[in-house]
């Protein structure tokens, strides 16, 4: 008959010491992690120190390169920023001085055609008179003659005409007054009148230019020939046309109003 295996108190089974292992631990993990307890902080690990590589011999000269070209740089950009003022005052002034240019030329001109009008003007004023002392003067030698001396009349009216008037009067006198005046002894004597009171004869400038000049005068005729009896006065209003030649003011035109 077999013994029967009896243990003692004090020893226990493989299998309850395992257990009791199992349940010591989850009692020291209960206990180190409660609800509502914070949880303690791990310990941090150690910051791992960066790794610094030495720099290789390209790199360093790439940063002595650009510690070399930022000084560079920044002379050439100060430069061209220099130049660009310096082109602009440039431009600014030459736009000034093509305005000033311009303004000048613009005064010049005026002062040139204030120049010529005020000449002008001059030579207007001294062609009215000229013009006017001509129209005077010639008047009463192209409007007389004297059947007894035609051909130094006609020469004397001759030198105060001009131009293609000087031609026709030619052409009339020949034909039409030189006949009728040797036919009937005519003789005219012309003058321009002068006012009441004595002064300048009674003469009017139309218009006038430097070189032209239109003439109104008042000019009375005698007329004594086989055909009238006595004398006849013919007081007469004429136009002279009188233009500038090298010799002086000359007659071009006579019209009888």
């Amino acid at each position: 008959m077999a013994k029967a295996t009896t243990r003692g108190s004090g020893s226990t089974s493989p299998g309850s010491r395992s257990m009791t292992a199992a349940a010591r631990a989850a009692a020291k993990r209960s206990e180190r992690v409660r609800p509502g307890t914070a949880v303690l902080d791990a310990p941090r690990p150690a910051p791992v120190p960066e790794r610094v590589e030495a720099p290789d011999d390209a790199s360093q000269a790439r940063r002595d390169e650009n510690q070399h070209v930022g000084p560079v740089v920044a002379a050439e950009e100060a430069t061209a920023a220099a130049a660009a003022s310096s082109a602009r005052r440039e431009r600014r002034r030459g736009r000034l001085c093509a305005l000033l240019a311009v303004l000048l030329v613009l005064g010049l001109a005026a002062t040139a055609v204030l120049a010529w009008e005020y000449a002008e003007g001059r030579r207007t004023d001294s062609a009215r008179a000229q013009a006017s002392a001509a129209a005077r003067k010639a008047a009463p030698v192209v409007l007389s003659y004297d059947y007894r001396r035609l051909d130094e009349d006609f020469a004397a009216a001759r030198g105060h005409l001009t131009g293609s008037f000087e031609e026709e009067y030619g052409r009339t006198t020949e034909k039409v007054v030189a006949p009728t005046a040797k036919k009937y002894h005519g003789v005219v004597k012309a003058s321009v009148v002068s006012p009441p009171g004595g002064g300048e004869p009674a003469t009017s400038v139309v218009s006038v230019s430097p070189d032209r000049a239109v003439v109104l005068l008042f000019v009375n005729q005698v007329t004594t020939s086989t055909q009238v009896t006595g004398s006849r006065v013919d007081l007469n209003r004429v136009r002279m046309t009188m233009t500038r030649t090298p010799d002086g003011w000359k007659v071009s035109a006579v019209d009888a109003l």
